[in-house]
């Protein structure tokens, strides 16, 4: 049941994109068009920036206008999302199983359905910085079709129920190369593998006390590791023998500074835009 709240106040061509995306010297780039064939992981930097939801210090999380601004933006190569399912099988863009933190209704994500969702809006955070109107939540589709080889996207399902869907949606837009599924647990991991999409696996800093990732390399291409870790833990995933590590969720240059020194390769972050024009003023990129 849905309650109201009170309103609040191509690859082809890897290795120049890759040196595209390597970092802008005096301001940020501005987004790469494709012609004939998706971005896909193959044309990442050697250090990556990911707008985590979007950038949710810069933006409205997980809204079309903040993922919108985000790679408007150009200061990250990888855009997240989170996903969830609704009642008829919909999977759309939200983190939280209820309404209630980030939209002007109550109630749970789950209990509406696709017809339901169009009545839903989200409600910018007051401290973000610029002005921004309520929206309505996009759905997984949406998302993909506007952004979907244009850059590398992330999105965490929530749901593990929602991988088959989830990979029918991204096989037929050819995008298998260009999607990294993400989840906290390696059994959906190595799901995610069996179905031909890009593994994910996100670790908080205590499980990474006992964490034996290299047990996972054969399944998990992108290994999210909690800057809060210890370095030795930190150390040990990226020597895991899985191909990328990167560290979330990163907001300050000091933060970024360590994982990078520890060897992460990636940089998932709720202030891409601040964090890339720090590192264009000379904090190591």
């Amino acid at each position: 049941m849905v309650t109201r709240i009170a309103l609040s106040g191509l690859a082809s061509a890897a290795s120049v994109v890759s040196l595209l995306l390597s970092g802008p010297v005096g301001r940020a780039p501005a987004p790469l068009e494709w012609g004939a064939g998706p971005l896909t992981v193959a044309a990442l930097p050697r250090i990556t920036y990911v707008a985590h939801r979007g950038g949710a210090r810069e933006v409205p999380e997980n809204s079309m206008a903040g993922l919108a601004t985000a790679y408007e933006r150009g200061t990250a190569q990888v855009l997240d999302f989170d996903t969830r399912l609704l009642r008829d099988g919909t999977p759309v863009v939200f983190h939280d199983e209820t309404l209630n933190r980030t939209t002007y209704l109550g109630g749970a994500v789950r209990g509406l359905d696709a017809r339901e969702w169009r009545g839903v809006r989200l409600r910018p955070k007051d401290r973000l910085p610029g002005s921004w109107r309520s929206e309505r939540p996009p759905t997984v589709a949406e998302v993909l079709d506007r952004f979907g080889g244009r850059i590398v996207l992330m999105l965490e399902a929530k749901d593990p129920l929602s991988l088959d869907r989830l990979a029918e949606m991204i096989r037929s837009r050819g995008l298998t190369r260009s999607v990294f599924v993400n989840s906290n647990d390696p059994e959906v991991a190595r799901r995610v593998h069996r179905l031909g999409l890009l593994s994910q696996v996100w670790r908080s800093a205590q499980q990474l006390r006992t964490d034996r990732p290299e047990r996972w390399r054969s399944f998990v291409d992108l290994l999210d590791v909690d800057h809060r870790a210890r370095d030795a833990d930190l150390a040990r995933a990226v020597n895991s023998g899985i191909a990328r590590v990167w560290a979330h969720t990163v907001v300050t240059d000091a933060q970024r500074d360590r994982v990078l020194a520890l060897g992460c390769d990636g940089v998932i972050t709720d202030a891409p835009g601040r964090l890339a024009r720090a590192a264009q003023r000379g904090a190591r990129p």
